[in-house]
């Protein structure tokens, strides 16, 4: 039997073996797209205890207290940090096969030193030894990031931001990792949401102009991208409801925008026709402006509607939605492709069922312009685990060149997610190892190295124009 999370956790051949830790392991973290808070990495934030950075804001952990019976007074409630660490513990000893469990012990042996298992038997030793070592320098925001080994953060950034956290981090001198914002325009484009015109006014300030039409709009966004391209930003972010293709004439666009202005309803379609139009043109710039496009669907959001207005989004009652959106996709991309305004395009599905779908839209669109022009995401949120991940990338090698596929992010808000990199290296390594040793792939580790360092990192450098060296 194989000791518990040892050095060769997830690692089952020589091959494999020899992939990670002389490959995968060897090379340094990029984190293309992630929630963290970039006031937090400007101030340089200590944390007081082991619950502030671990269980604050992670509904991945919450979804899983709730699952386990704990009342919600000790997940999003009143009760002591303290409480709601043990209540999180209990919940680990149940969680056999979950990725939170991985999760959990590989940021305790990293970050704390703590090789045992925690769970509720355990939890006041685990809480005053983390505690303990949170009050250590080496433990504040940048630290954490240095020692894991990160060279560059994308951070999520709403386009009326005025990114004065990412200036304070850039003009410091003293610390060396890039962050980088990105571009989340999702606000700009849900015309139907009830704060949609209210939304328009702080736009329009921070491009200090009025938004009155439909062309205001777009030029809004110009002059923001711009600002956000002087800032260093490589890459958009779309969190889409739908996906449908459904084209209008500009002059139907700008109706449909007044209409929404002037306070009246619109119809379903009069929406998607808007998204098509917006998406259109953002998609496009993105192309002149050399960033990528991120487009992340297949999210069915809020259902608990009762915790909603309780606690707002993001708050752990999203689900798969079964919305299957290829044949939509391959024609907006199409539709970009035809004026020559298709930009570098990444594409994650929430649902797995949409894995072999998005791999053959891939090939349809790629070209000359980039290596990999058109990418699918790493499997995403509720598919980030071994199997989800295995199954992405079998699915990508079945259908692309996996040797292209530029690798893991963290999607996360937590400063001690980086080791969800290695968890995924591990995974690709076990399963490059698995088809070397069953004879489906020569073991030459010049050429095996070369692919497990440009997943892992090198393929995000030169896909986004990273400022970075390869390794």
């Amino acid at each position: 039997m194989k000791p518990f999370m040892d050095k060769d956790f997830l690692l089952s051949t020589e091959t494999a073996q020899e992939l990670y830790h002389g490959y995968a392991a060897q090379v340094p973290v990029l984190d293309y797209h992630c929630h963290i808070n970039p006031q937090e990495i400007a101030e340089d934030r200590k944390f007081d205890n082991i619950t502030q950075v671990w269980l604050g804001g992670d509904h991945y952990k919450w979804r899983q207290m709730r699952s386990n019976g704990i009342d919600e007074y000790y997940i999003t409630g009143g009760a002591s940090d303290r409480e709601k660490f043990q209540k999180w513990a209990e919940t680990l000893d149940k969680a056999i096969g979950n990725p939170l469990f991985h999760w959990s012990h590989l940021e305790l042996q990293r970050y704390f030193g703590y090789t045992g298992v925690l769970g509720a038997d355990t939890a006041e030793e685990v809480w005053n030894l983390c505690n303990a070592k949170l009050q250590e320098p080496s433990m504040s925001v940048r630290n954490l990031i240095r020692q894991s080994g990160v060279t560059l953060i994308c951070t999520t950034d709403d386009p009326a931001d005025d990114l004065r956290w990412h200036k304070v981090i850039a003009e410091d001198d003293s610390f060396d990792v890039q962050v980088l914002p990105a571009w989340r325009p999702d606000k700009a484009m849900n015309l139907e949401k009830p704060d949609y015109a209210d939304y328009l006014k702080t736009l329009g300030a921070a491009a200090e102009m009025e938004i009155k039409t439909y062309a205001d709009l777009k030029e809004a966004l110009k002059k923001r991208m711009a600002f956000f391209d002087s800032m260093g930003c490589r890459a958009s972010d779309h969190a889409l409801e739908y996906v449908m293709y459904v084209p209008a004439a500009e002059d139907e666009i700008e109706a449909i925008f007044a209409r929404r202005l002037a306070g009246e309803p619109i119809t379903c379609e009069e929406e998607l026709k808007f998204k098509t139009a917006y998406m259109i043109f953002v998609g496009g710039e993105y192309a002149r402006l050399g960033w990528a496009m991120q487009l992340h669907y297949g999210c069915k959001r809020d259902n608990n509607t009762g915790m909603y207005n309780k606690l707002g989004p993001d708050t752990g009652y999203d689900c798969i939605n079964n919305y299957a959106p290829s044949s939509q996709m391959a024609d907006f991309l199409n539709a970009l492709n035809e004026t020559g305004n298709l930009p570098k395009t990444i594409i994650y599905s929430l649902n797995p069922n949409d894995d072999e779908a998005i791999g053959t839209i891939l090939g349809c669109f790629q070209n000359s312009d980039a290596v990999g022009k058109i990418q699918q995401g790493s499997a995403w949120w509720f598919n980030d685990n071994k199997t989800g991940m295995m199954k992405q990338m079998t699915s990508l090698a079945n259908l692309g060149l996996l040797g292209n596929f530029i690798g893991m992010l963290t999607d996360s808000r937590s400063f001690l997610s980086y080791p969800r990199h290695e968890y995924f290296r591990r995974i690709l390594c076990e399963l490059l190892g698995t088809w070397v040793e069953n004879g489906e792939y020569p073991k030459n580790m010049d050429k095996l190295g070369t692919i497990v360092k440009g997943i892992s990192y090198n393929n995000a450098i030169n896909y986004f124009g990273f400022n970075l060296e390869t390794r």
